[in-house]
């Protein structure tokens, strides 16, 4: 039942998601006025409003103007409604709220940066007292303070690891990325030591490896530049993964287990 609930709830994130990615970027409010066709201006009736189901109805045009509607309106949709119970499956309720958020601002940052190579502060900013909350009422619930501090540490070692990267290597790194960087480790740290470097070192090769293929298919040069936030983020839901099961099988391994 959590899985379902927390699908549904995806469909209807991903639906206001689709607002912001759209309209942050322009500096315009997610609340007025209502949704609305972007190329013709006219309000969405309610019920084409409906998360996927309205798309399909529409045949992936608008109903005054007749403007196709890009597929990946749905595909926003779909995508977050299936992150959400992927991590209901991973992650029991307590901490469950606090990672929700995060895996619905990474959806709408990534995207954003994809789109206008930004990550604007008025989603950054204000997700880390939101986390901060979040996360302090998980360790009250579990009565588990040493995670919060871990989340304290990582938070702190990551958002200084690209600080230094960005003074180092400017031209590499924006300091959008350092500020995300913050979150990013204080999300990991909360779950383990080994999630931080786990998601750090995942951005890294998930954007080389991306560099590899649009150098191998002609797509661009040594000196283009690729958007590094959607990676920092794949790099750290792939952690959020995958980090508990590797160190079970690295105790394994070792014999610590």
């Amino acid at each position: 039942m959590l899985v379902v609930a927390s699908a549904m709830l995806g469909l209807l994130v991903g639906s206001f998601l689709n607002v912001v990615i759209h309209r942050v970027p322009r500096g315009e409010s997610v609340v007025r006025p209502p949704s609305r066709c972007p190329d013709c201006g006219r309000g969405i009736r309610a019920r084409h409003n409906v998360p996927v189901f309205g798309w399909l109805v529409l045949r992936g045009r608008c109903a005054g103007c007749g403007r196709r509607i890009s597929v990946r309106y749905p595909l926003v949709e779909l995508g977050t409604a299936a992150l959400f119970a992927l991590l209901a499956l991973r992650l029991g309720p307590p901490d469950l709220p606090a990672y929700l958020y995060f895996g619905a601002i990474g959806i709408a940052l990534a995207l954003i940066d994809l789109d206008v190579r930004r990550l604007p502060n008025a989603i950054v900013l204000p997700s880390y007292p939101v986390l901060a909350l979040l996360l302090t009422a998980s360790a009250w619930w579990r009565d588990d303070w040493w995670s919060l501090a871990r989340a304290g540490i990582g938070g702190a070692a990551l958002f200084t690891f690209y600080l230094v990267l960005a003074l180092t290597y400017p031209a590499g790194m924006g300091f959008g990325d350092v500020r995300l960087a913050g979150i990013l480790g204080g999300v990991l740290g909360y779950l383990s030591w080994s999630a931080v470097p786990l998601g750090a070192f995942g951005g890294f090769l998930l954007g080389s490896v991306a560099g590899v293929v649009m150098l191998a298919s002609g797509k661009g040069g040594r000196k283009t530049a690729l958007p590094f936030g959607p990676f920092m983020i794949a790099g750290a839901l792939v952690a959020i993964f995958a980090a508990g099961p590797l160190g079970q099988a690295y105790q394994r391994l070792t014999g610590l287990a």
